[in-house]
C-alpha cells in the first residue's frame, strides 16, 4: 500500500495500529514531492517546504505514544496556499517576488487551529500571484516567485483559479490534503481541473485574518481527494469568533465540532436537490460538461435523491459586480491592513509592492500589474465611492435573494450545477465541487453543490452521497 495515496482516515488507522508513523508519512510525501513536483513531470505545485516538518511529525509520534491522538488530523501532513500566514521558518509571499523576504509575524488563526488539531504543516503551495489580482491578462497558476503550476493530468490542460498549486498538490498526492482560498472561484475552479474535491465555506466560518487578501469575499477552504478528507480538514480549520474578523462574530452555534457526522449515504436518499443549469463562464469548461452532468443527474435520481428544476437567472456578471464592487475598491485597504499586522519584509504597503515591481520589472512584471495600479491610483481606500456601494448592495440583495428564494420556494436542501456557479461567491454562501470524471478531451470535469449560509453540513451530505454512488475520480496519468 502506498500510504501517500490513501485517505486521511486510512492513514490515521495505520498510525493507530502502529503500522505507520507521522514521520514516515511526512518523509514519504517529501520524497514524492522531489520525484514528481520538482523532477519528473515537474508539476511545480509546491512553493516552499517546512524545514521543521519532520521534527513536528516526530513530536506528534511521541505524543501519540504517551497520550494518544488529538483527533483525526493528528500527524497528517497538510500544505497551505502561500497567501496564508505561518509564524515559523517559512515565508508568506502570495507568490510575489516583492514579498519574497516576508516572514509572517504570527500564524493565521486557521493555522493555529490546524496545529492544535495535530496537523503537520508540510509547506506552502504555489499560486496565481496575489490570488490573481495583479493584472487583467495574467495566467492562472503563475507567480513571479515560483513560476508556473502545471496540471497533473497533462501540462497542456488548464490549472485555472488561484489555488492551482493547492489543487495540483492534492491531486498529485504531495500531501494528505491542502488548504486554498477563494474570492470568486479560486478553490472551485482548480479543484475541478485537477480532479479533486474543493469546499468553499460560508464567509465567516473560517477566520480570514492572516490571509493576504483581495477583499471581503475571501475565505479559506479544504481541498482534498475525497469529500471525507475535506470534511475532516474543515472540522479542524473552523475558528469561531475572531476579534480581527467581524464576519466570524457570533458563529459558535453555527459550527459543529465534527463535519464528518454529515457523511451518511442514507441521508442522501430523499434529499431535495435543485438543478440550476444557468452558469457563467461556460466556455472555460470541457464542451461535454453539460452532457456529463445530465448523466450524473440520472445517477443521483437512481440513488434516491429528488431533483427539482430551478434555473436561477441572476449571475451578477452583467455589470461586473465581482470585478468592481468588491475586489477593486476593497483591495488597497485590505492589503495595507494585512501588511501592517502580519508582514515583516521590506514591502509594507501596496505602494511599496508596486515600486518594487517597477524596479525589478524584468523578473517581477512579466505580465504587468495594471490591477495593482488601478487599486492604488483610482480608489480612495476609504470606500466612499458611490459606484462601489451601489454595486455592492446589488450583489448582496439580488444574489442572496435569488438563491434564498429558490431554496425556500422549492423547499430544497441544496442546489447543484454543472462545474461552477458564481452564486456562492457573490452571496458568501458555501459550495463544494466533486469530480464527475474525465471529459472526452481528458480534462477533468466536476459537479457543484451549494446551499444557504452555514449549510456546510447539507452540501457535504449531498456531495458525499453523490461521490459514493458515482466514484468518478480518476488519478493523474503518472499515478495509474
Amino acid at each position: 500500500m502506498d500510504v501517500t495515496k490513501e485517505s486521511i482516515s486510512c492513514q490515521q488507522e495505520q498510525m493507530s495500529r502502529g503500522n505507520l508513523s507521522s514521520k514516515e508519512l511526512t518523509a514519504a510525501y517529501l520524497k514524492r514531492i522531489q520525484q514528481y513536483d520538482q523532477n519528473g513531470p515537474k508539476i511545480n505545485a509546491v512553493a516552499e517546504l517546512n524545514p521543521d516538518a519532520i521534527f513536528t511529525a516526530e513530536a506528534l509520534d511521541r505524543e501519540r505514544m504517551l497520550r494518544g491522538p488529538r483527533g483525526p488530523l493528528h500527524g497528517i501532513p497538510v500544505l497551505l496556499k502561500d497567501n496564508i500566514s505561518t509564524g515559523d521558518k517559512m515565508h508568506t509571499t502570495a507568490g510575489s517576488e516583492a514579498l519574497a523576504d516576508n516572514f509572517a509575524r504570527k500564524d493565521a488563526p486557521l493555522v493555529k487551529q490546524l496545529r492544535k488539531a495535530g496537523a503537520v504543516i508540510l509547506g506552502k503551495a504555489n499560486l496565481s500571484e496575489f490570488a490573481r489580482y495583479i493584472a487583467q491578462e495574467f495566467p492562472d497558476g503563475y507567480s513571479s516567485r515560483c513560476g508556473q503550476v502545471k496540471n497533473p493530468y497533462d501540462a497542456s490542460f488548464p490549472v485555472s483559479g488561484s489555488s492551482s498549486g493547492s489543487a495540483a498538490a492534492a491531486a498529485g498526492c504531495f500531501c494528505s490534503a491542502a488548504v486554498g482560498t477563494e474570492t470568486a472561484g479560486s478553490i472551485t475552479y482548480p479543484s475541478i481541473f485537477s480532479g479533486i474535491c474543493g469546499l468553499k465555506p460560508t464567509v465567516g466560518l473560517v477566520s480570514r485574518s492572516g490571509i493576504i487578501p483581495i477583499c471581503g469575499q475571501d475565505t479559506a477552504g479544504p481541498m482534498a481527494r475525497t469529500v471525507t478528507d475535506c470534511a475532516i480538514l474543515l472540522s479542524a480549520m473552523t475558528t469561531g469568533p475572531d476579534a480581527d474578523d467581524a464576519a466570524t462574530g457570533c458563529t459558535e452555534h453555527l459550527i459543529p465540532k465534527d463535519y464528518t457526522v454529515f457523511l451518511k449515504p442514507e441521508d442522501f436518499r430523499g434529499m431535495r436537490i435543485g438543478v440550476n443549469r444557468v452558469r457563467c463562464d461556460k466556455e472555460s469548461f470541457p464542451e461535454d460538461s453539460d452532457d456529463m452532468f445530465e448523466k450524473e443527474l440520472l445517477l443521483m435520481q437512481q440513488a434516491g435523491a429528488e431533483l427539482v428544476d430551478c434555473d436561477i437567472a441572476f449571475t451578477g456578471m452583467d455589470s461586473g459586480i465581482l470585478g468592481q464592487a468588491t475586489m477593486l475598491y476593497e483591495f488597497k485597504t485590505a492589503l495595507n491592513f494585512y501588511l501592517s499586522r502580519y508582514a515583516a519584509g521590506q514591502c509594507r504597503s501596496l505602494a511599496d509592492i508596486i515600486a518594487y515591481n517597477q524596479r525589478h520589472a524584468k523578473t517581477a512584471l512579466r505580465y504587468g500589474q495594471d490591477l495593482l495600479l488601478l487599486a492604488q491610483e483610482q480608489t480612495t481606500g476609504r470606500l466612499v465611492e458611490s459606484s462601489y456601494w451601489s454595486q455592492k448592495f446589488r450583489a448582496i440583495e439580488e444574489g442572496q435573494a435569488a438563491l434564498d428564494t429558490c431554496l425556500s420556494q422549492y423547499e430544497l436542501d441544496v442546489i447543484t450545477s454543472p462545474c461552477y456557479s458564481n452564486l456562492p461567491a457573490i452571496t458568501g454562501y458555501p459550495s463544494i465541487t466533486v469530480p464527475m470524471g474525465l471529459s472526452r478531451s481528458g480534462v477533468p470535469a466536476g459537479i457543484s453543490f451549494y446551499a444557504g449560509a452555514f449549510q456546510e453540513g447539507k452540501i457535504l451530505t449531498a456531495a458525499y452521497g453523490y461521490e459514493q454512488v458515482s466514484k468518478r475520480r480518476i488519478p493523474p496519468a503518472f499515478d495509474r
